[in-house]
């Protein structure tokens, strides 16, 4: 690369991870209480807490979509085989999703699965390097694998050749499949999350600095 193009590069990058000042935000969505829930989203409630997860976490994004308790119910039971029942490795699971979480600047996303991650192997350094918005130094070679894949999709919206091949050569089309859902799944939830202006859990502290893309 010339000193023109690695001057481009260096400037766009100061762009993107501009750190954003930080501003109080009024939740848009008032807690839903069971006493004000319809029968649909009782029913919907239950349905979850009878599966993996046990409960409906109030301050979660499903407790949002339960606005809409048939799209709740169906997204859910995406998120229940992405989470639970996917063909790649928990530590690389819970990685991708504090990739997409920290693209989206989605704290309670990452508040939520960043100890699920150090809790599945993912090296403390690689998740604060992330969290920092710096490409990780201590990754291991299929966590790179994943970092790249994922972090391409977001900025580019598609993946190279070499991305593509790195996951496939590891995990099979499945794994390529379940990667693509698992991100574009955590996307929504992050994009929940982000519009209700949801308010961190009291007392925590916001782990992302939120950088504008």
């Amino acid at each position: 690369m010339n000193l023109i193009a690695t001057t481009k590069a260096c400037l766009l990058t100061v762009i993107m991870l501009t750190v954003l000042p930080a501003h109080a935000q009024s939740p848009r969505f008032k807690p839903l209480t069971e006493a004000d829930m319809t029968e649909a989203q009782r029913k919907a409630a239950r349905e979850l807490a009878s599966g993996p997860r046990g409960r409906l976490n109030p301050d979660g994004p499903n407790a949002l979509l339960l606005r809409s308790p048939e799209l709740m119910s169906r997204t859910q039971k995406l998120g229940e085989y992405l989470r639970y029942q996917s063909s790649l490795p928990l530590r690389l699971n819970e990685f991708a999703i504090l990739v997409t979480a920290r693209q989206w600047n989605a704290q309670i996303e990452w508040i939520a699965h960043h100890p699920l991650a150090l809790k599945a192997g993912l090296d403390p350094s690689v998740a604060a390097d992330l969290a920092q918005g710096k490409r990780p130094t201590a990754m291991k070679d299929d966590e790179a694998a994943v970092y790249q894949f994922c972090k391409e999709l977001h900025e580019n919206k598609n993946v190279s050749d070499a991305a593509y091949k790195a996951v496939l050569d590891r995990y099979g089309e499945r794994g390529v499949m379940d990667l693509l859902g698992l991100t574009g799944y955590y996307t929504m939830l992050a994009m929940v999350l982000n519009v209700a202006q949801q308010k961190l859990p009291e007392g925590v502290v916001a782990p992302l600095p939120v950088f504008k893309q």
